[in-house]
Parts: C-alpha cells; sequence; structure tokens
C-alpha cells in the first residue's frame, strides 16, 4: 500500500510540473520589455533621427548648389547682353562716321559736325567700356563659379559618403550587439529548462540513476553556454558602446562641422561674387565718365557764328549787288526817256528801243551749267573762283612736295648703289627718276597755267579800297540809277557769270571773324603797287599787332605782338594792309592780325579787327 501510495504522489508531481512548465512556456511566449530591450529601442530611435538629419542637409546642401548654379547663370546672361550692346553701339557709331569723299572735307569745316564726329568717337569708346564689362564678367565670375562648382559637388559628395558609411558601421555593430544577446538570451533559458529538467529526474525514483547523470551533464553543459555567451555579449557590448560613443560625439559631429563649413564658404563665395559684380561696373565708370566728358567738351565746342561765317566765306561771290531798276516810261511812243544817270549800253555804243530791255538781276538767276564746270572754273563768280583756283594750286604744289620728295629718296638709293654695288644696280633706279622728273615738269607746267588764271581773276576784282567796311550789311553810296547793261554785261548769255571790269560803284561788308594766328591770306599784294610814286605814302590811322608775324614772303614787313604801326593803306578786300613803321620800313600784315584805327578824315574811316 505504501509503495503504491508514493506512485501516486510521483504521479501527481508529474502533472504538476508539466503543469508548471507549460505555464512558463506561456509566459515565455508573452512579450516582456527588459531594460535593454527599451535601450535598443531609444538607440533605434535615435539612428533614425540622424538618418533623417542627413537627408536634410543633402536637399539644403543641393539647393545651395542649384543657386550658385542659377547665379552663374544670371552672370553668364548678362555678359552677353553688354557685348551685344557693345556691338550695337559700335554699329551705330561706325554708321554715322563721315565717308572718305570730298563731303567729308566740306563737313569737317563746320564745327558742329566736328562735334558730331568726337561724340561718334568718344561713343565708340564708350561701347569699348561695356565690352571691359563683359570680359570682366566672364573672367572674375563666371569661369571662377564654374570651377568652384566642381570643387564643392566633388567636396559635398565625399561629406556624405562618409557620413553614410558611419551611419551604415554603427547599425551594423548594433545588429551584432543585439544578435549576442539574444544567443545569450536563448542560452540561459536552454540552461534554465536543463537545471529544472535534471532536479525533475533526480528528483523520481523510477529514473534510473544513468539517465539522471546524463540529465545532469547536460544541464552542466547549458550552463557552461550561457556562461560562455555572457562573455561575448558583455564584452561586445563594451565595444559597441565605444564605437557609438565616437559616432555621436565625434565622426557625426565632424561631418557636420565640415558641411557647415562648406555652406559657409558657399554663401561668402557668393557674397564675393556678387561684390565683383558691382565692381566691375564701377572700375570702368572714370572711363565712362571721360567718354561722357569729351561730348560734353565737343558740344560746348560748337560755334555757330564761325560756321555762319564760314557759309559766308563759301559762297561769296564777289559781285557788286545789282543796280536799281530805273523806271520804264510806256507812255511815250518812239522811245523810253534815258535817265541822266544812266549809263550807255557799252557793247551797242546807241539807245535800245522802249520795252526791249529788262534789268537782269543776276544774284538770283541759277547758273544753268550742270556738272564740274570748265577747268579754269570761269563758270563761278569771281571769289569763289578765286579760291577754287588757289585750292587748285595748292593741290599741285603737294603733288609736286610728294615727287620732289621721292626724287631725293630715290636719288639717295642711287648713291648708296653706287658706293656699294653689291646692293643693287644704280642704274635700276634711272627709269623711275626720269619718270618723276617729267610728272614734275607736269604738275609745274599746271601750277604756271593756274597761276595765269588766278591773277588774270584778282586783276578783274572790283577793287574795295573806296568801300565801307560795315557789319555785314550792304549799304549803297547815293541812290543814283544806273542803266541795265550793266547788269546785261555781268551775265553771259546763257545765264552764267563773267569776268568784265565794271564800272559800278561797289559797297561790300568786311566781316572780320576771330583770326586764326596759324593762318594767312592766301594771295599777296601786287609787288608793283610799292613802285606807283616815288613819294612816300601819307598815314591814314594807326594800328596795334594782336598776333605775331614773321614776314618772310617779299613785300610784307614783321611785327610783334602789341608793336604799334603807322596805316598807309588799308585793307582792299584781299586781307592784307600796308603799314609802316618809320620812314625806311613799311610793307603788309594780314589785316586779320592788327587792330586798326583810322583817322575821322581818312576815306572810308572807322575802327574795326
Amino acid at each position: 500500500m505504501l509503495r503504491r501510495r508514493s506512485h501516486f504522489f510521483v504521479l501527481i508531481d508529474n502533472a504538476l510540473s508539466v503543469k508548471a512548465e507549460k505555464e512558463e512556456e506561456q509566459k515565455e511566449e508573452e512579450p516582456t520589455a527588459s531594460p535593454f530591450e527599451e535601450y535598443l529601442q531609444t538607440l533605434l530611435q535615435l539612428k533614425t533621427t540622424s538618418a533623417d538629419q542627413f537627408d536634410n542637409l543633402e536637399k539644403h546642401t543641393q539647393w545651395g548648389i542649384e543657386f550658385v548654379e542659377k547665379y552663374n547663370k544670371f552672370v553668364k546672361e548678362r555678359s552677353e547682353i553688354e557685348i551685344n550692346y557693345a556691338k550695337q553701339i559700335r554699329n551705330l557709331s561706325k554708321k554715322y562716321q563721315p565717308k572718305k569723299n570730298s563731303r567729308e572735307e566740306e563737313e569737317s569745316k563746320f564745327s558742329f559736325c566736328r562735334a558730331f564726329f568726337t561724340t561718334l568717337n568718344e561713343l565708340n569708346d564708350y561701347a569699348g567700356q561695356h565690352e571691359v564689362i563683359a570680359e570682366n564678367l566672364t573672367s572674375q565670375i563666371f569661369v571662377e563659379l564654374t570651377r568652384y562648382l566642381q570643387e564643392l559637388k566633388a567636396e559635398r559628395k565625399t561629406h556624405f559618403h562618409d557620413g553614410r558609411k558611419a551611419q551604415q558601421y554603427i547599425e551594423s555593430s548594433w545588429k551584432q550587439l543585439e544578435s549576442c544577446k539574444r544567443r545569450f538570451e536563448r542560452d540561459c533559458k536552454e540552461a534554465d529548462r536543463a537545471q529544472q529538467y535534471f532536479e525533475k529526474m533526480d528528483a523520481d525514483i523510477n529514473v534510473t540513476k544513468a539517465d539522471v547523470e546524463k540529465a545532469r551533464q547536460q544541464a552542466q553543459m547549458r550552463h557552461q553556454m550561457a556562461s560562455d555567451s555572457k562573455g561575448d555579449y558583455s564584452s561586445y557590448l563594451q565595444k559597441f558602446n565605444q564605437e557609438q560613443n565616437d559616432h555621436y560625439h565625434t565622426i557625426i559631429p565632424n561631418i557636420f562641422q565640415k558641411l557647415q563649413d562648406m555652406e559657409e564658404k558657399r554663401i561668402e563665395r557668393i557674397g564675393a561674387c556678387m561684390k565683383t559684380f558691382a565692381e566691375v561696373d564701377r572700375q570702368v565708370l572714370p572711363i565712362v565718365g571721360k567718354c561722357l566728358d569729351g561730348m560734353t567738351t565737343a558740344a560746348e565746342s560748337i560755334e555757330p557764328k564761325t560756321d555762319s561765317q564760314q557759309v559766308v566765306e563759301s559762297y561769296k561771290s564777289g559781285f557788286e549787288p545789282p543796280s536799281d531798276v530805273e523806271f520804264e516810261d510806256y507812255g511815250q511812243a518812239m522811245k523810253r526817256t534815258v535817265s541822266e544817270n544812266s549809263l550807255s549800253n557799252a557793247k551797242e555804243g546807241k539807245e535800245k528801243p522802249a520795252g526791249k530791255s529788262k534789268p537782269k538781276l543776276w544774284p538770283f538767276i541759277k547758273n544753268k551749267n550742270k556738272g564740274s564746270g570748265p577747268e579754269d572754273f570761269s563758270h563761278l563768280p569771281p571769289e569763289q573762283r578765286r579760291k577754287k583756283l588757289q585750292g587748285k594750286i595748292d593741290d599741285l604744289n603737294k603733288d609736286i612736295h610728294k615727287e620732289m620728295d621721292q626724287r631725293d629718296a630715290l636719288t639717295k638709293m642711287k648713291d648708296v648703289y653706287i658706293k656699294n654695288p653689291q646692293m643693287g644696280d644704280p642704274t635700276s633706279v634711272d627709269p623711275r627718276l626720269t619718270e618723276i622728273a617729267q610728272s614734275i615738269e607736269k604738275l609745274q607746267a599746271e601750277v604756271q597755267k593756274f597761276e595765269g588764271w588766278l591773277a588774270e581773276v584778282e586783276e578783274r576784282m572790283p577793287s574795295k579800297s573806296d568801300s565801307h567796311r560795315r557789319s555785314g550789311l550792304y549799304e549803297t553810296q547815293s541812290n543814283i540809277a544806273v542803266s541795265n547793261n550793266c547788269a546785261q554785261d555781268r551775265e553771259s548769255p546763257d545765264g552764267s557769270y563773267t569776268e568784265e571790269q565794271n564800272t559800278e560803284t561797289q559797297v561790300k561788308a568786311n566781316i572780320n571773324p576771330t583770326p586764326n594766328p596759324n593762318t594767312i591770306p592766301t594771295t599777296m599784294p601786287d609787288d608793283e603797287e610799292f613802285d606807283d610814286d616815288d613819294e612816300p605814302l601819307a598815314t591814314i590811322g594807326t594800328c596795334k599787332a594782336l598776333y605775331p608775324f614773321e614776314g618772310h614772303n617779299e613785300g610784307t614787313i614783321a611785327v610783334a605782338e602789341g608793336e604799334l604801326l603807322y596805316v598807309i593803306e588799308e585793307d582792299k578786300g584781299d586781307g592784307w594792309t600796308r603799314v609802316r613803321r618809320n620812314q625806311d620800313e613799311e610793307g603788309y600784315v594780314p589785316t586779320s592780325y592788327i587792330e586798326v584805327n583810322l583817322e575821322p578824315n581818312a576815306k572810308g574811316a572807322m575802327t574795326y579787327i
């Protein structure tokens, strides 16, 4: 009975043990949050936050690079605008530059034309400064920023690569730590189960000693494995804590600091570029100001009176004003009554029937001759013809001087060849010398021909000694009527002007612009005037030299600035006044060089400069 009872108790104990094991297994299956698991959960959240920060920084730095690229593109487009603007300004200046023709010489005489040409040149320099702006923007900003962008992208890539690498390493270490922890936990549970199984076997009287011993050895082995897992887990935990400390206190902060430094350098570089953008414009402002000052100075140099005087000098004819138109009495059937003051017809020597002749107002009749006209310019009025002939003579003399310079150069070359035959054949330049000599002879003949025509014009031009000098207005000395024949003698049948000597009373304005000391009249008075009488001419006034005059030409006299002289013959319209220093020294000086004060009783006396 006793053995049966004990066997029953063993069965009860076994049942209770099985029930306890089941309850324990159910407890193990239920999730319980240990302190270590809570720590791992916090660590996971920290890792997630760190990864999010990297994502935010990556987006921001990428936006910063895109901003630099946008600003660089802005600078490039500004540079292209400056280049196109400079090109358009240069084309505009070139479009309105004077053409290489005779018209350019005519335009250059007027101050407003010269001012406009100066403005065009200054505008061309102004365009050059915009090209400088474009060049500096390209070299100092666009090129530098393009190179910096490449460096910035490479640096950013390196920093984020290091950050991702550190992040991956700490995540890998965390996974290994978690693996060690779970193995240690599993070994501990296995050791506990083995220990409980051994105790149960040891308490069971029906179990053999061999089974008990086997359960004991199994429990000891499980305890040893749990101990080893504990050691591995403890060692790796210390290692992970050190790596985690380095990761969050050293590696990641360093990477973030590098990214911050990179971002600050980028912003600083953008600021420097914006400053350079303004300085590029400021650097050219002084030169641009000089260009504008040049335009202003050119505009202020315009002289309306001088320009209008140029027109007067260009188109001055040298003719007298037409005489009064006389009254024609159509009431007499036979012939018109000739006025006592009218002139007879010098060509026909007889009176013309009334109503047949009409005065021709030659100043208002256009020249019917078209084209360039004859070689001697006989189709022009006397004054214009004289200027054209004098200009032609000056051009021919310039050509003669050029030919003479070539002749002298070839002569020197020939002498060198004669002294040094190895340098060339002396006879090789003879044909050219002959050709030049013939050309000089032809030019000199042309000069003599035009000088003859010029002398003829000056002889036929009316004397101006009896005319009164006025401020640009014509005045008649009397109201004497003259016949129509005078007007007819001054006009050829085809309407062009002739140079017949007339006896009309000529009154002409003497307009004296501000003289240029470097310019003297182109024609000299005839030397024969000195030999008209042996007695010296009477003094008719005094004059003061405004400018020095050297008086190299025959018939002139040298004067010093401020010197006082006696006037013995006033200007006859040729630009020269005859003066006397003493009884033995007298000659001509340019009228524009002196200030004349004529005596009140002198003919046509007045004060002029």
